[in-house]
């Protein structure tokens, strides 16, 4: 309920003249300590700017290949639009627009699938517009879908026309490497269509009953990042593709209560503990009448976490145990079907997939792969047959991914501080050391191929650059429209020590930007504190509504713990089989060590929020720890672990069945009773991979519990895209903690 602020002070004052004059003097010295307390004014303007720039990612170059020739090809929106054109920057450093959405679709509007909203969802694609793309191998030409539309671009002479796939979604289109003909996904089978001439597009396959073929099922996009179900052979006579078997997966319907008219959408959703989806492979020559040729491997590696086909070597994958603690690497015989195995690896807790790994050489002479040691990612060179050739960098140098893989070097992204990332050029032959593209501190992210390495930097000062950096020694400016920060942040990182057998954690702290030291703030702990994510970055970008909160009249802290990657195998094992106890032992100590240095932040009103797994975490630390946090708001959150996806969870809970102990402790529908503090609970209905049946499970059994908490059901899914949401969000968690962390910042005199 909004209450006008001069009605509410005209009733108070009424009833002041109404009471004894002790009674009035006392309230009249209450109102003035109130007003001496009073929280800031929020900084609406700076909401308003992350939410409509999408937290300034927006505008930013986002490279999408590298061609022969040496150019870089690029999507980029405008500051505070969504819908994303195609540029080039070529080996000169000139810049051309080649597709501009809105002169290419008119007026018309973009129409997605539920197969393809899905599928940005699993990548968080919040963006409209360009995409994603295919080149073909010499980079002439370009497939550009549009929505259901397609487009080819002829770079040589800039001409862009449209392809006529025929009625229906043309779901995963990919362009074949020598640029003839285009392959796309439709009702369960391949089709194939020719770039050039009017002939309408061929059915390459027929999927058996209850059977799809060339789609990746939800695991493998959500959590193993393969987006795609098929791929091109390089002599673009083939394509190896995914045969799915779902009838014993569990089919949850999605539905929309804001749009009770629409029928629910179902989706097959392996839960943990539930039969997952069985998956194998078919290879098929695009000539008329081919029929597949049927590929199986090892049945106790059912995962196919990877499929590859590169240039000059074997069509390729790298199959998981569903467990995740043994993988290797097949490589198949494409007229034969016969499979070898190039590698096996085995880790009793679980083992990483890392980007770009395996990664071949031009000549297909062997491939460079990262192997986990206890001190990190050591960066191998193997050879065809996968024996082991030579190490080049140690698990110690902080290896984090494989950009590229060339003739004499390779590009990659490591950092010994976990704070940071960078991209290396590394040399083959190690007659020099590893060179550094980036500058000193920030997150560098990168594409590399065809000898150029096109960075995304976000410095240590804020802000966002792109440049593409040859290996000449070039470099050149990859140009965006990002907007500037609306304000600097002025976070600062520090390490605390909790125990002197582990290594110190990493925390940052956003205070307001008028700051008084003699002042005692209340404490908003922004948490995730789950695996495969670290919200303690040198980056200022990261910090934004950090510094919104913090100017409302909080100090904001962030806290790495065991569990989160890039420290170390130990470091990030520690949580196996119990996803909150360590995790949450460790939030606690360092923020309990915070306390100790820094006098300025009140411990007796600590709120905590997150969303995702930092919602489940925000959850679990308001039930299993009262008397530090006093308020939590839990966005999206994973309430009972048994609900959740069978690779991620298993991948480090194990089954219900193996692990039954471990599921009740992690569970918050457990610890239901123990409620003792304010919680607000925010979750999309239509969200479709923390299913909203998990916010429901919660306040069934506080209902039971006699226990309520406050609860937003907004019309979204996992990610909240609408700016209007996202402003009215952190709005709405503002004023949940002021409510219930009482004043803003005080003195000794105000209590």
């Amino acid at each position: 309920m909004v209450v006008d602020r001069a009605l509410f002070a005209a009733l108070c004052m009424s009833l002041m003249a109404c009471q004894p004059r002790t009674q009035q003097k006392a309230q009249e010295d209450m109102k003035t300590k109130t007003e001496a307390a009073a929280w800031p004014e929020p900084n609406e303007k700076v909401l308003v700017a992350a939410a409509e720039t999408s937290n300034y990612r927006l505008g930013r170059t986002v490279p999408l290949a590298v061609t022969p020739d040496g150019s870089v090809l690029f999507r980029r929106t405008p500051g505070r639009a969504r819908r994303a054109d195609l540029f080039e920057l070529d080996k000169n450093g000139h810049t051309r627009e080649l597709i501009k959405v809105d002169q290419v679709l008119a007026t018309a509007d973009e129409h997605l699938s539920a197969e393809e909203r899905a599928r940005r969802e699993r990548s968080r694609t919040q963006t409209s517009g360009v995409v994603d793309l295919s080149v073909s191998s010499s980079g002439a030409r370009v497939l550009v879908p549009l929505g259901q539309r397609l487009f080819v671009l002829e770079r040589a002479s800039g001409q862009v026309r449209e392809l006529q796939p025929g009625p229906g979604f043309p779901f995963d289109p990919q362009l074949s490497p020598d640029g003839k003909h285009v392959a796309f996904v439709r009702d369960s089978d391949l089709w194939l269509l020719q770039v050039d001439g009017d002939a309408p597009p061929r059915r390459l396959t027929k999927h058996e009953p209850d059977r799809e073929y060339g789609s990746a099922e939800f695991v493998a996009q959500e959590e193993l990042d393969r987006k795609s179900g098929y791929v091109w052979s390089p002599d673009s006579q083939m394509i190896a593709f995914q045969r799915t078997d779902a009838r014993e997966v569990d089919t949850l319907y999605v539905s929309n209560p804001r749009h009770p008219e629409q029928e629910p959408t179902p989706f097959k959703y392996p839960r943990a503990g539930r039969p997952n989806a069985k998956v194998d492979l078919g290879i098929i020559a695009i000539r008329s009448g081919a029929q597949p040729r049927w590929v199986q491997w090892d049945p106790a590696l059912p995962y196919m976490a990877k499929l590859l086909w590169p240039k000059n070597s074997p069509l390729q994958v790298l199959a998981l145990s569903r467990a995740q603690t043994e993988q290797a690497l097949i490589a198949i015989d494409h007229n034969t079907g016969t499979t070898r195995e190039l590698l096996r690896e085995r880790d009793e807790t679980w083992l990483n997939l890392t980007p770009g790994s395996p990664n071949w050489l031009p000549d297909g002479s062997g491939f460079l792969w990262l192997h986990e040691d206890n001190d990190g990612y050591a960066l191998e060179q193997r050879g065809s047959d996968g024996a082991l050739v030579k190490t080049l960098l140690p698990g110690s140098f902080g290896a984090r991914s494989i950009a590229a893989a060339e003739t004499s070097s390779a590009i990659i992204t490591a950092s010994r501080d976990p704070r940071e990332q960078h991209v290396f050029r590394v040399s083959l032959q190690g007659e020099q050391p590893p060179q550094q593209l980036t500058a000193a501190g920030g997150v560098n992210t990168v594409l590399a191929g065809q000898g150029i390495a096109a960075l995304s930097t976000e410095p240590r000062a804020g802000g966002f650059r792109g440049e593409a950096v040859h290996a000449d020694g070039r470099r050149y400016e990859l140009p965006n429209l990002v907007e500037a920060l609306a304000l600097v942040p002025n976070t600062q990182l520090e390490s605390v020590e909790i125990d002197p057998k582990l290594p110190p954690l990493y925390a940052s702290i956003t205070r307001p930007r008028d700051f008084d030291p003699k002042r005692s703030y209340p404490v908003l702990v922004k948490v995730y504190g789950g695996p495969h994510a670290q919200l303690v970055l040198d980056s200022k970008n990261a910090y934004l509504l950090d510094q919104f909160y913090a100017d409302a009249g909080f100090i904001v802290l962030r806290i790495d713990g065991r569990g989160t990657p890039n420290r170390g195998r130990e470091f990030e094992r520690a949580v196996l089989e119990d996803l909150i106890s360590v995790a949450l032992a460790d939030q606690a100590q360092g923020l309990q060590a915070l306390f100790a240095r820094h006098p300025e932040l009140d411990r007796t009103r600590v709120g905590i929020f997150g969303w995702s797994f930092g919602g489940y975490f925000s959850t679990m630390a308001l039930l299993l720890r009262p008397d530090l946090f006093h308020a939590a708001v839990a966005g999206a959150p994973v309430t009972d672990w048994a609900l959740y996806d069978t690779a991620y969870t298993e991948r480090y809970m194990r089954t219900p069945q193996d692990n039954p102990a471990g599921y009740a402790h992690t569970s918050a529908l457990t610890h239901a009773s123990k409620l003792s503090r304010p919680l607000l609970l925010i979750h999309g209905v239509t969200d479709d991979n923390v299913h909203f049946a998990h916010a429901l499970a919660l306040i069934e059994a506080l209902y039971a519990q006699g226990k309520a908490i406050e609860v937003v059901a907004l019309a979204s899914t996992h990610m909240v895209v609408d700016p209007r949401q996202s402003v009215a969000r952190e709005k709405l968690q503002l004023e949940f903690f002021r409510k219930n962390l009482g004043r803003g910042a005080t003195t000794d005199s105000d209590r």
